[in-house]
């Protein structure tokens, strides 16, 4: 089931959220403020709620603190040395003593706001990586069919970082802003005058962000969608580069590529260049309103119009005033990014689960291993069936073959039989269940399937064989491995079961591959076994030795078996012949053989030369649907 936690939501836009139409969506995203992603997100942080209030309580003293400061510093220009204690020293001491709590107040506030923020920042990171990752281990196969893995990754590392980030920035957001209205309401207390003089400069400044957020705000989306369209040909390029390297495409991918990245990088700087103009703005900003204090305030104190503490209260805390704006500036293209990446985020983590179990779904025990689809039709995009009212069934025990020019149908069939998608009409039924009435584990547990691409894990060979039955003892492993004939090479290895694999298990070779995937297929110790072009990758010798082994283990299990190869597949109990998504010939390899039909003409071209086929039963052969 999905790790993601069930929550009252909002009402979600209307957003595409299935497939390739999610790289459509991406310059959708990025208004400066999205109360349903906040919303949402809110619901993540609820769980650290106390931890929050704590840490926004140390941001309110902490920036407390740095409001008092300044003020400790007039205390000793107009009180400390402006007469009081040239008679005694007291009110100097005593504003020390303050301004050594003071000191220590801000040290106290700024670690534990920091250590809070940051820990529950990184707790909030782990929550959501956790909720992607759980909802996409169950996500319809329809959706990963169709969706690029370099925008997932996208989402999956660099969206949820930029949640993090907002957090900790809203946080301290709040720190900012009430030490921008202290500053405000501090300077019009100490004088109204000076203090409206000072603040002259800040219409200004609104203006320039009046005109600078929306140009901002669409340099970010640019940027936002440029870096997803970038991750996505980068993982597209890394998964196809044997075929690169085949077609010797390396040039011109490595183009294509670079325009991308180029894109990526020309519009990160022009967001870049947008968040950093306001800075030197600021900063500028930040000159003029000191100049106003040096030169009015000045003026004001030679006159006797006001203190020496003021004025420099006065630049105190104007140097300090436009610090907020500058981080407030710098946070508001966090969220930016921080309301595009939760868009995205959220958009993947509420994609429909297409194959679900039921709210009664069973899981029995055992079952009888007999198989049936009941008048089934089923295709991958509306309007386009690939099977088409087919039935049959498959007794307890029984070996059964799919055979079919490519298109027709026999991988469909396979992959309903295990529920990676769900029938249009019809039923599948395993072990007198319709598949829809038992849970996905049960599925998993009671189906083992090996496929023509074998995939192996970044680990150990022993753990990848038991991958699906993680209890199985070292002797299950090792019996397994001898069934297929495996134990052999495993054992030339220098470190025999224990030997790690790399990525794809790229350190054997394809045909060792397979053996393992065999291998783990029989310790799974399930009653019904799918081999989908299982002996593809192997050579002669050890797709022989498979089929000897295969005899031993088949017995008292059903078997589903796609094999091109049709010699493989002789000995079958029974032959079903697809094409174009129908069944269209039945029975034993010597009665089909017997019959002259399609599968008597597949068969002549495993063996013979298409010179030796007449035209007409190539062609009808070689006829078939868009997709297995």
């Amino acid at each position: 089931m999905s790790a993601t936690p069930t929550r009252s939501t909002p009402p979600k836009p209307p957003l595409a959220v299935v497939g390739s139409q999610i790289e459509q969506d991406e310059e959708l995203f990025g208004r400066a403020f999205d109360r349903w992603v906040v919303v949402r997100f809110l619901s993540y942080i609820a769980p650290y709620r106390r931890r929050i209030a704590i840490g926004v309580a140390a941001v309110l003293v902490f920036t407390l603190s740095q409001l008092a400061i300044p003020l400790l510093v007039r205390a000793v220009f107009d009180d400390a040395l402006g007469g009081l204690a040239l008679a005694d020293g007291a009110v100097l001491r005593a504003i020390m003593v303050a301004f050594v709590a003071v000191v220590l107040v801000n040290y106290v506030a700024n670690h534990l706001m920091e250590t809070i923020v940051g820990e529950t920042a990184q707790n909030l990171l782990f929550d959501l990586r956790r909720a992607m990752y759980g909802h996409l281990q169950v996500v319809s196969l329809t959706f990963m069919d169709k969706t690029e893995v370099g925008r997932l990754m996208s989402r999956l590392q660099g969206d949820v970082y930029a949640l993090q980030e907002f957090l900790e920035s809203s946080i301290f957001a709040v720190g900012d802003l009430v030490l921008l209205f202290g500053i405000v309401t501090v300077l019009l207390w100490l004088d109204p005058v000076l203090g409206a003089l000072t603040l002259s400069v800040v219409p200004l400044l609104a203006l320039v962000r009046i005109v600078w957020l929306p140009r901002a705000r669409r340099a970010f989306m640019d940027a936002r969608e440029a870096s997803s369209a970038t991750n996505g040909a980068l993982a597209e390029n890394v998964h196809g580069i044997r075929a690169i390297q085949e077609l010797t495409r390396e040039p011109l991918n490595a183009d294509l590529f670079e325009e991308k990245a180029r894109r990526n990088l020309n519009t990160h700087l022009r967001a870049s260049a947008f968040t950093n103009v306001m800075i030197p703005i600021v900063d500028t900003l930040t000159g003029a309103a000191m100049a106003i204090i040096i030169v009015i305030g000045g003026a004001m104190v030679l006159n006797r119009e006001s203190d020496i503490g003021v004025m420099v209260a006065f630049l105190f805390y104007t140097q300090r005033f436009f610090d907020p704006i500058r981080s407030l500036t710098i946070q508001y293209s966090t969220m930016q990014r921080a309301m595009a990446a939760g868009q995205r985020i959220f958009e993947v983590i509420d994609v429909e689960v297409d194959v679900a179990d039921a709210t009664d779904a069973v899981d029995p025990a055992t079952i009888d291993g007999a198989i049936s689809f009941d008048h089934v039709t089923f295709g991958y995009e509306p309007g386009n069936p690939v099977l088409k009212d087919i039935s049959f069934a498959v007794a307890p025990g029984e070996t059964v073959a799919l055979v079919g020019p490519t298109g027709s149908g026999k991988t469909s069939t396979t992959a309903l039989a295990h529920r990676f998608y769900d029938v249009w009409s019809g039923a599948v039924r395993i072990g007198g269940y319709d598949v829809r009435e038992l849970t996905q584990a049960s599925l998993g547990r009671h189906i083992a399937m090996v496929l023509q691409e074998p995939f192996l894990f970044s680990a150990s060979i022993r753990d990848n064989i038991r991958f699906a039955k993680t209890a199985a003892s070292d002797a299950e492993v090792e019996a397994a491995a001898r069934a297929v004939g495996a134990d052999a090479f495993i054992r030339r290895l220098a470190d025999g079961y224990d030997t790690m694999l790399e990525q794809g298990g790229a350190n054997l070779s394809l045909g060792q591959r397979q053996l393992l995937s065999f291998a783990r297929a029989l310790v799974a110790d399930a009653k019904i076994l799918v081999l989908d072009e299982a002996t593809a990758s192997v050579d002669s010798y050890t797709e022989l030795e498979i089929q000897r082994a295969l005899k031993r283990l088949l017995t008292g299990r059903t078997a589903l078996i796609i094999a091109h190869r049709l010699a493989t597949i002789r000995d079958a109990d029974r032959i079903i012949v697809l094409q174009d998504g129908a069944i269209v010939e039945t029975g034993s390899h010597h009665a089909l053989m017997e019959k002259g039909g399609l599968y008597a003409r597949l068969y002549r071209m495993n063996y013979a030369s298409f010179d030796d086929i007449p035209a007409d039963e190539l062609a009808a052969a070689l006829d078939g649907g868009q997709r297995t």
